[in-house]
């Protein structure tokens, strides 16, 4: 039995189990409300998942607890370019997650003082030191030709990653 199109003229839809349906425009459609924030949340396991110290904290802790991951002014009441500025921190990012392939072992903290852009990075000690220096003055050099504006790489090597505690 073939289903029937479902528009202003025509009736209910037929299904091919006999079933017949009402039209999408008549249906009432009520569900519970879930009033539970769940986003940026690290879900609770058996104790065995560990966690850096910012995915233990809810984003409600920050200033409080924790920091803001991106400082700038552009977020003050009357300060223009608040929305590109947080399309570069997206792009800023993934260009230090490709240029940096499985090496951060945390979050960047990404710096704006004045016309300077500063990338602060804990790295895992996977790569020896020349190729280090090598990535931070490419980057450095590509980002600073890109903004047109001086941009520092500050990394601090760690042998593993930080691990605050197990959920």
């Amino acid at each position: 039995m073939a289903a029937l199109v479902c528009s202003r003229g025509l009736g209910p839809r037929a299904l091919s189990c006999g079933r017949v349906l009402p039209c999408a425009w008549r249906a009432l459609h009520l569900s519970a409300a879930c009033a539970k924030n769940r986003a940026a949340r690290v879900r609770v396991s058996k104790g065995d998942k560990p966690v850096t110290y910012e995915e233990a904290h809810a984003p409600h802790h920050i200033a409080h607890r924790k920091g803001w991951l991106s400082l700038h002014t552009g977020n003050l009441d009357g300060e223009d370019h608040a929305a590109e500025r947080t399309v570069e921190d997206v792009f800023l990012r993934k260009f230090m997650l490709g240029t940096f392939p499985g090496c951060l072992a945390d979050q960047l903290v990404l710096k704006r003082r004045a016309n300077q852009v500063e990338i602060c990075a804990l790295v895992l000690r996977q790569l020896p030191a020349h190729k280090f220096y090598f990535l931070v003055g490419y980057s450095e050099t590509l980002l600073s030709h890109f903004y047109r504006c001086p941009v520092r790489v500050h990394l601090q090597t760690v042998p593993s990653k930080v691990i605050y505690k197990h959920i």
